[in-house]
């Protein structure tokens, strides 16, 4: 099924991709909110015991470094919000980026370009025409 994270989940995760391994006071002082060091504790706790973060102990404290790369966390994010927000239709959401104006003319530019060399990449010859005789038939 992937990687998932709630959304707290993730604000931790994104903190040790960012900074690298950091103990919970490094993570809770980055997550600038309100959340205590015990909170955070449990949460990387949770992370550890679901396999996405381990740590090494340092002294009294223990440093957690994660164990999932960004990158696949984000490609099971994408899928889970295709696939609930759009009805699983990748050219559902581009198409509602671009009416939204969310992308720039230099954003639509680099777009154009991976989807030309998608195209090309997946670039099959098509069947040979086929030929039309006289009086209208194959």
């Amino acid at each position: 099924m992937g990687v998932q994270f709630s959304e707290r989940e993730l604000d931790i995760m994104a903190v040790l991709w960012e900074q690298g391994p950091s103990t919970a006071a490094e993570v809770r002082v980055a997550l600038d909110d309100d959340i205590t060091h015990n909170t955070v504790l449990k949460m990387l706790s949770i992370l550890e015991e679901k396999g996405h973060v381990g740590h090494v102990e340092e002294g009294r404290a223990h440093r957690f470094h994660v164990l999932v790369a960004r990158e696949a966390a984000g490609s099971s994010a994408f899928t889970r919000l295709v696939d609930k927000m759009f009805s699983g239709s990748a050219e559902a959401l581009m198409s509602h980026f671009i009416r939204e104006r969310r992308l720039t003319r230099e954003d639509l530019e680099r777009v154009r370009q991976v989807i030309d060399e998608r195209l090309d990449d997946d670039h099959e010859p098509s069947p040979p025409a086929r030929r039309v005789r006289k009086g209208g038939r194959a």
